[in-house]
This record gives structure tokens, sequence and C-alpha cells, in this order.
């Protein structure tokens, strides 16, 4: 099956530059003492969370509880929940599946913490724990060393909870498309982590995990960076947000095959619009076209393009906005090689907000 014989919209990846970007960020890894943890709330599809296992990744990193569910109902056996979960009903889950696999979770309070100790305990589970710590995203966690010792220290003291180390995602540096700014702020962040490190090395608390950084910032650190985990995501589909970013080396392999379905009034009409393809961070793109303004309505993405307007029926690419967003739109993804169908699998855990 070719490209141009796929139903319209639909979502699909170019396998080639997909292992591309792959094999890219794996150069980077490699310099460093850091392990790769991507995150699965970028393509939300098991087939290729194991796939980036396979090519090297320690394990993954999710945001929702039905992430990691479905991550470990697949076989993956080490598994982040970058994120708090404080529900009494969700915690007992946490703790079965810490009984089969190695489940580590952000806390943030000592509530979450008493909480997580009582429903690991319940099942004899163990529980492993990162404490998050603000860096810049003002969103949650602790914003001073006291309170992050405090936390570690009563982590240290349940018996069922292991204190692996800090969360640390400065997502505020994703999209700064200024390099010089991603390298003085973060080199901003690995002070302060360094700090809060040598802090608690005084009060005997050991640090083993520091998880964090994005797509945007992997380059600026350097090899003896504080970082042990790299949280990247994006980095395996790109999108039109990153646009402003050509210093990092990554390529669109994330579109949406769209169909021709009009030219009227001498614009390029095709069958993608808001309900197929995110925008929450920027307009999407056709390919080839890139400089071209796209207009959406519900159904549809309209473009007057320079020469004549793609004749009706003509398969188009579109780049999405929001690589996240856009994928969990569909329930399949196929895959292409050189213009052809190699595979159609499930988008696993689109929709899995809970």
């Amino acid at each position: 099956m070719l490209l141009e014989q796929i139903p319209t919209p639909a979502l699909i990846v170019d396998l080639g530059v997909m292992e591309q970007n792959q094999k890219l960020i794996n150069s980077v890894v490699e310099r460093s003492n850091a392990k790769l943890r991507p995150h699965y709330k970028t393509n939300k599809c098991v087939t290729i969370a194991k796939m980036q296992i396979e090519a090297g990744a320690k394990g993954i990193t999710c945001a929702k509880l039905g992430e990691a569910r479905d991550l470990v109902e697949s076989g993956v056996e080490d598994v982040l929940i970058a994120n708090q979960i404080t529900d009494l009903a969700k915690l007992a889950e946490v703790a079965s599946l810490a009984n089969c696999c190695k489940l580590t979770i952000a806390v943030d309070s000592l509530k979450n913490i008493a909480d997580l100790q009582t429903a690991a305990a319940a099942q004899n589970a163990t529980v492993h724990c990162l404490i998050e710590y603000e860096v810049g995203m003002g969103r949650c966690g602790v914003d001073n060393p006291e309170d992050f010792y405090t936390l570690a220290d009563e982590i240290n003291n349940c018996p069922n909870l292991i204190f692996e180390g800090i969360q640390a995602y400065a997502g505020q540096l994703s999209h700064e498309p200024s390099k010089q700014v991603r390298i003085d702020k973060g080199a901003e962040v690995e002070r302060k982590l360094a700090a809060l490190k040598e802090y608690l090395a005084g009060l005997g608390i050991t640090v083993n995990e520091v998880s964090g950084c994005s797509t945007a910032d992997i380059f600026d650190h350097t090899e003896d960076t504080v970082y042990t985990e790299y949280q990247a995501g994006s980095y395996i589909f790109m999108d039109t947000a990153y646009e402003d970013l050509k210093d990092l080396g990554f390529k669109n392999s994330l579109f949406i095959a769209t169909s021709v379905i009009s030219n009227a009034g001498g614009k390029t009409i095709t069958d993608a619009g808001r309900k197929s393809i995110s925008m929450d961070q920027g307009m999407p793109q056709f390919v080839g076209y890139e400089q071209c303004e796209v207009s959406l309505s519900e159904e549809h993405a309209t473009a007057t393009l320079p020469g004549e307007q793609k004749p009706v029926g003509s398969t188009m690419l579109l780049i999405p906005g929001h690589c996240c967003t856009c994928i969990n739109l569909y329930d399949y993804v196929y895959f292409i090689r050189k213009g052809k169908v190699v595979n159609k699998v499930p988008v696993s855990s689109r929709g899995k907000a809970q």
C-alpha cells in the first residue's frame, strides 16, 4: 500500500526520519553519564516506546497512571510517572503496578508520601520516589532545599518507599529559540541542582537519579551534567512549534496525510481540520509550502499556494503544530518507509488522561 492510498486524514510516521532522530539523540546521550528515559506523552504508542527501549532507552517516562498501566501491561519493566498521583484509588493501582515492574513516581508533599506508603504497604509493594523540585516551570514541586530534605527524610522512613532522587524537568526551555539563552538558563538549573545535591549529602541523603531535561536543551548540557536521566520526548517526531530551533538537528517525522477536496476560489482545500490536527502550540504547515499560511476550520485546512493549486484528489502532508496533542487525536498511526506503508499500529494510550 502506498502513502497516497491511505484513507485521509491519517496520522503517519516516516520511519527513516524517526530512526535518524533516535540516532542523533543517542549520540548526545552517549557523550554523558546520563541515560535516555523518553517521554511517552509524545507518542502514546507502546510499539514506539518499545522501539525506543530497543534503541537504548533505560525506561520510559509517562504523565498519567493510565499510560503507565499500558506500558507495564505491554512488558515495559522500568516506568516513571513524572507527575503527582494523589487519589487513593489510583494510589492502590500504583502499588499494584509496582509489583509488576520498577515503578517510580513523583511526589511533592508529606500527605502524598503518607498515602503512597499506606497503599504500598497494603499490597507489600515497593515504590520508588522522585521528589519534584521547582526549576522554573512554575507548576508542582518544592522550591527550597529544606522542604526537599523533609520529604526525602520522610520517604527514607517509609518501609515500602525508596527515595531515588530529583524530578527536575525544565520545560520552560523547551521552545526557547536562542541557543545562548538555553545554555545560560540550563547552566543555572544545573547549579541549582548541584547545590541541592550537596546540601542533601551533608545531611546524609544520597541522590541516585536526577531526571529531567527536554528535547530543546539536551544538547546544552556538558559531559559531566548533574542529570542522570533525560526525559526528552518530542525529538522523535518534532512539530512546527520547534520551527525556530534550527540548531537542534531533529527532523519532522510525524505528519497528517490529507486529501485535496476542492480548489474553490483558487485555494487548496484539504480534509484535515481542527478535529484532525493540533494547533495549541502553533499552526500546522504543508510540507513543501512551509511559508504559506494555513487556516483551519473544523474539517478543512485551506491555503493559497504559489503557482497552480494542488489538484483535487492529491495527497498532501501537514506538519502538526504540536506533536504530543496531535497524536492523541488518532486511533492508529501508519508507519511509512520510502513512500510505502509497512505497518499500522494502535495509538495505545490515546485519551488516557486519568
